[in-house]
């Protein structure tokens, strides 16, 4: 409770909420806020102006791009949390193993973390998207594939740093299970740092998905990529260009929501950055009276 009480007095946190409220809003209401499917052609309204009837314009098909970004809204969180979830999960779970047993498991699990952080994220993902083929889910498996490592790191590093304690000393001497000590003793105790990643991690998979579908090797027309709709409309910016530039800003405000949200959630959880601001405002003030 006293971590949400934080979080709710963090100001970059509000902020972040809200523009993902916006984000959350749109996708869960879309069949009532757009004013058209997101594939409803009207080849006499192609490439309008924002205006009254279209309040974002038109594209090349004379879709609402109104609705196709407010349906699109849906696919991006999709393809986020899915993908941020096939990390989380995967990547946790090598952390975990590499960090409890350590010796040959660990060096075999994070040397082959760290071919994979040789990789660029985004070019990561589109080689396996090469692999796997174009396609909604496969990206969300490439852009899961590219957070593993990313998990699996953090979480080796602060299993390392529980598994010496006395409590989970003390539950080798009752003959605990390894299973149940990680579970039940180390898992709860590592949560916080997971949690954060995770939250960053969403902006940064939508922004890697974005990316990939940008290049044509994501979620397939007609479906309401905004990757896809600024790599549509990208030819068009000096003439036509609100066809590329809301989508762009639709990325912009979801990735800027939940990395504010992120920072918030780090505040809020690690008391190191508390104690830090609390000790600033003494020397502050300490300062200001010496130049006075």
């Amino acid at each position: 409770m006293n971590v949400l009480v934080r979080l709710s007095r963090h100001r970059s946190a509000r902020i972040g909420l809200f523009c993902l409220l916006l984000v959350f809003g749109a996708a869960i209401f879309a069949p009532v806020l757009a004013p058209e499917g997101y594939d409803d052609q009207n080849l006499a309204m192609r490439l309008q102006p924002p205006s009254n009837e279209s309040p974002l314009g038109t594209d090349q098909l004379g879709r609402q791009l109104t609705s196709r970004i407010i349906w699109g809204a849906q696919i991006s969180l999709q393809i986020a949390f899915l993908a941020t979830g096939i990390g989380l999960l995967i990547g946790s779970a090598l952390g975990l193993v590499a960090g409890y047993y350590g010796g040959k498991i660990d060096r075999l699990i994070m040397g082959f973390m760290d071919v994979l952080l040789a990789f660029p994220g985004i070019l990561l993902a589109l080689a396996v998207v090469a692999v796997l083929g174009p396609g909604l889910y496969n990206v969300m498996i490439a852009v899961g594939i590219s957070g593993i490592p990313r998990f699996a790191r953090l979480v080796r590093g602060s299993t390392l740093s529980v598994r010496e304690k006395e409590y989970i000393e003390a539950q080798h001497g009752l003959g605990a299970r390894d299973i149940r000590i990680l579970t039940k003793h180390i898992l709860p105790n590592i949560i916080g740092p997971i949690v954060v990643l995770a939250t960053l991690r969403v902006g940064t998979s939508i922004m890697q998905a974005a990316g990939v579908s940008f290049l044509g090797l994501g979620a397939q027309p007609p479906l309401p990529d905004w990757g896809g709709m600024v790599s549509q409309g990208r030819h068009l910016l000096r003439s036509e260009w609100w066809v590329g530039i809301f989508p762009g800003v639709a990325i912009l405000i979801t990735v800027f929501g939940f990395n504010l949200l992120g920072d918030g959630v780090r505040d809020a959880l690690d008391p190191r950055v508390r104690i830090a601001k609390k000790g600033d405002e003494p020397r502050e003030a300490s300062a200001e009276a010496g130049r006075r």
